[in-house]
């Protein structure tokens, strides 16, 4: 194909809607190459009996989201996912605030203070959740020796971190909130800074207190970034494979397996890909109402 003439290409350079589709079709291709074809093909997985091996497929129609509808760990799986989100999120939400409202001050070694907080989002998640598998060992975890030290526990006393549905749980959930807590840190301070001085110099001069500042002005105005922070909370963590993974393979007996990891155990683990493909696209309706409740709310906050 000859190249464009200078004409065509003045064409469409002069023409903002052609331009925009040509500046957006790199974005598009690689979200259609990266995204479109696996989620295309787990849907054609997921109405057949497809499995690791397995040079022919059938269709079985809805067979397979039948037969995990029925499965009990799949429904524990779900609470788990439930549960590890929502505690997740009210934790991060909680201190994601107090931080921001911290880092906004100006203190010798902010900048610092504020790599340090930044640095479990720029790390690696694996190679986290690896430090943190060896703070929760039984043996040599750091937690069990400051328990140990400040007389909580007896000399030979220890916590069995991952080895206790309860604790197990609480270890992922801690893990989670030290991975999202320095993005939601940052979102929050975007919207605390836009926040013009002049409200908050008039509250105070009306006889408001803290409090009253908090609850009247500040939340009310950042409402609407927070709750986009915790929409991306909520997305990351429901759709987290690797601390599951890495901390207890869902164990103990199944007490801390989440939607993505049993899809993962199912379908490449155990070899049944069907399965394990209906599993994940569990998560897709889940996901997209999720976000439209949070987008549709985080918009009429804001118009109020």
């Amino acid at each position: 194909m000859a190249a464009l003439s200078n004409r065509q290409r003045s064409g469409i350079l002069d023409n903002e809607r052609k331009l925009g589709w040509l500046l957006l079709s790199p974005a598009l291709i690689f979200i259609v190459l990266l995204v479109g074809f696996p989620f295309v093909l787990a849907i054609i997985y997921s109405l057949t009996d497809i499995s690791v091996g397995k040079t022919t497929l059938h269709f079985v129609g809805f067979r397979n989201y039948a037969g995990i509808m029925t499965s009990p760990t799949f429904w524990l799986s779900v609470k788990n996912t439930i549960w590890i989100t929502v505690i997740t999120q009210l934790i991060v939400v909680v201190l994601g605030s107090i931080l921001a409202e911290a880092l906004l001050k100006d203190f010798r070694g902010k900048w610092l203070v504020r790599l340090v907080i930044l640095l479990p989002w720029v790390a690696p998640i694996s190679l986290g959740t690896i430090g943190w598998l060896w703070m929760l060992d039984p043996i040599y975890s750091v937690f069990n020796w400051v328990l140990r030290e400040i007389g909580w526990l007896g000399p030979r006393g220890r916590y069995i971190w991952l080895g206790q549905p309860d604790l197990a749980m609480a270890s992922i959930i801690a893990v989670n909130v030290w991975r999202l807590l320095p993005l939601a840190t940052i979102i929050i301070i975007a919207g605390l800074s836009s926040i013009p001085q002049d409200i908050h110099d008039a509250a105070a001069m009306d006889g408001a207190g803290y409090l009253r500042r908090q609850f009247q002005v500040t939340i009310p105005l950042v409402l609407p970034i927070m709750l986009v922070a915790v929409l991306f909370g909520v997305i990351f963590t429901i759709t987290d494979l690797i601390v599951v993974y890495m901390l207890t393979r869902g164990g103990p007996y199944d007490s801390t397996q989440v939607i993505a990891s049993w899809a993962y155990f199912t379908g490449i683990e155990g070899g049944d890909l069907a399965d394990g493909a209906a599993i994940s696209l569990f998560l897709f309706p889940v996901l997209v109402v999720i976000a439209a409740t949070f987008l549709h709310i985080a918009r009429r906050a804001e118009v109020t």
